[in-house]
């Protein structure tokens, strides 16, 4: 793919250090890289991408190649470097940077006069996993916080889940597991970060995509998902293709990809989310 945008700024989540940090490397500095259309090109919304790679590394063909597609609808794109566990984090260290990525992302449209009332997540495989997460355990933010970015709330406005890991009790991805939670781990936490378990009326609408031969992730964690937003009352779109492995990405990387790009944009215009 061509790129349509450069990195305009990089923030670090926390200025004086992330939660739980081991170090001071650049592993241990959660990050959102920016990816911004022109001004005048901007229609208000914003996404936070979350790239996969199983919680040991971060794809970047799942990231700043998610950020030059959706840049081009106009939408100001923010890929999140969070912290993994091959550099010996654990779990709640990843949700720590998706939840306050979300919050930046959405101070940041405040201050630039976007809708922070249009704030997408999208991830794909592990990353799918923790947009879920997200999804599923957002809080609304605390007002009396002295932190202007913890007044902000981390619940997305929608999701959307590429080749998602979902379950750690059915049909899981071991090797995310292992790697978000360390290989000693007990069935109440698995159970807490099965995020099938944790939808709700609150949970936003969600656009989930995989393939049926998906050899990695099991196509049944996009059902899993789907039948609990679908219980939930929860708006959502599900499209499974019959060909593909795991990690396609899009079809502009990858012509063997499904069309999810364009069926993601006409969902998209269907929620409200670009209004151009």
């Amino acid at each position: 793919m061509t790129s349509v945008s450069e990195p305009s700024l990089v923030t670090p989540l926390w200025p004086n250090g992330a939660p739980g940090a081991l170090g001071s490397s650049p592993d241990d500095i959660p990050k959102l890289t920016a990816f911004l259309p022109p001004a005048e090109k901007r229609n208000g919304a914003s996404m936070l991408i979350l790239p996969g790679g199983g919680y040991s590394h971060l794809a970047p063909h799942e990231g700043k190649s998610f950020a030059d597609w959706l840049v081009t609808l106009g939408i100001c794109c923010y890929v999140l470097q969070y912290r993994l566990g091959t550099h010996g984090y654990r779990h709640p260290c990843m949700l720590q940077d998706a939840a306050r990525g979300l919050r930046l992302v959405r101070g940041f449209a405040r201050r630039d006069g976007l809708d922070p009332a249009r704030i997408g997540i999208i991830g794909s495989s592990a990353g799918g996993h923790l947009a879920s997460t997200l999804l599923t355990h957002f809080d609304l933010g605390q007002p009396d916080a002295s932190d202007p970015v913890e007044r902000e709330s981390s619940r997305p406005d929608l999701g959307i889940l590429c080749y998602p890991v979902i379950s750690g009790v059915t049909f899981p991805h071991q090797g995310s597991f292992d790697n978000l939670l360390g290989e000693k781990y007990g069935h109440e936490l698995v159970r807490e970060l099965s995020n099938e378990l944790h939808v709700t009326a609150q949970t936003p609408p969600t656009f989930i995509w995989h393939t049926a031969e998906d050899p990695v992730v099991p196509v049944e964690n996009a059902f899993l998902f789907a039948s609990a937003l679908r219980k939930a009352c929860v708006p959502f779109d599900l499209h499974i293709y019959e060909k593909g492995r795991h990690g396609l990405g899009l079809r502009a990387n990858d012509p063997a990809a499904p069309p999810w790009d364009a069926d993601c944009v006409y969902w998209l215009r269907q929620r409200g989310f670009l209004k151009t």
